[in-house]
């Protein structure tokens, strides 16, 4: 399914209502975020509501806490799989220290004056606006007030734990491939730009810091945004955090994706 995409709230209009919405980083787009997104696509459906994500440009941990951890999942790749996930809509916010200061509902309102709101979906855990203001109960209160729902999705776990991007992190950086294929529900991998670096190597680019495992080599595929075979090839990461492919020179937007 196709999915649109507006910068910001304002890019909103009465066209695109109602929406019902789900407000997130959603880093990696795990097996949790899957679960998130079911419930949101079907409440959407009862609603006749459009199924909407909510989330930013970059990781908000860069304005908070100063810096931002690496991503999981390049973010047009996150369009494509929300997307396919059935997601219609989704609303990029630019996270700065003024969005880090807008109080939940004036956040709301930035919706709802544009077209019609029906409502967030939302694990009880979450919440957003400044100091975290937006929880499921502040929500609920001012939805009694304004004619939307609150829906609560309890949290996905995975043997008694809920999934947590920061544990698909950890495992990463350790090697392990096989415990993060467990928490996303497919191989890791991370996307960017080859550049030809000599007769038989290529370096990745990436536009934003991504997640890589200790420097060392690698078995991995590399796949193509056009369809084409993947072809196999040897990775290196270095300790500065390159990550070099043995491999036919190419200079394409391409995936990498590591065996587990």
């Amino acid at each position: 399914m196709s999915v649109r995409a507006v910068d910001g709230r304002g890019g909103l209009t009465a066209a695109d209502g109602p929406i019902l919405v789900s407000v997130g980083v959603f880093d990696g787009l795990h097996l949790g975020h899957g679960w998130l997104i079911e419930h949101l696509v079907r409440e959407a459906q009862l609603r006749s509501a459009r199924p909407t994500v909510i989330t930013f440009d970059a990781h908000p941990d860069a304005v908070l806490h100063g810096a931002a951890p690496p991503l999981l999942l390049d973010p047009a790749e996150r369009l494509d799989r929300l997307g396919e996930l059935g997601v219609e809509l989704v609303v990029i916010e630019h996270f700065d220290d003024a969005l880090r200061q807008t109080p939940y509902d004036v956040f709301v309102a930035g919706m709802s004056e544009r077209c019609g709101l029906g409502g967030f979906v939302m694990t009880p855990d979450a919440a957003f606006g400044h100091e975290r203001g937006g929880t499921p109960a502040a929500l609920a209160e001012l939805g009694r007030a304004e004619g939307f729902d609150v829906v609560l999705v309890p949290p996905f776990t995975l043997n008694g734990r809920e999934v947590r991007s920061s544990d698909i992190r950890a495992a990463i950086a350790v090697g392990d491939f096989a415990a993060a294929e467990r928490l996303l529900g497919r191989p890791y991998a991370v996307s960017g730009e080859g550049v030809e670096t000599g007769v038989s190597r290529s370096t990745m680019r990436f536009r934003m810091p991504v997640a890589l495992p200790p420097a060392g080599e690698y078995d991995v595929r590399i796949e193509w945004p056009d369809g084409s075979p993947p072809w196999p090839a040897g990775a290196i990461v270095g300790a500065d955090g390159s990550l070099t492919l043995a491999t036919i020179p190419f200079q394409a937007p391409a995936r990498v994706v590591f065996a587990t």
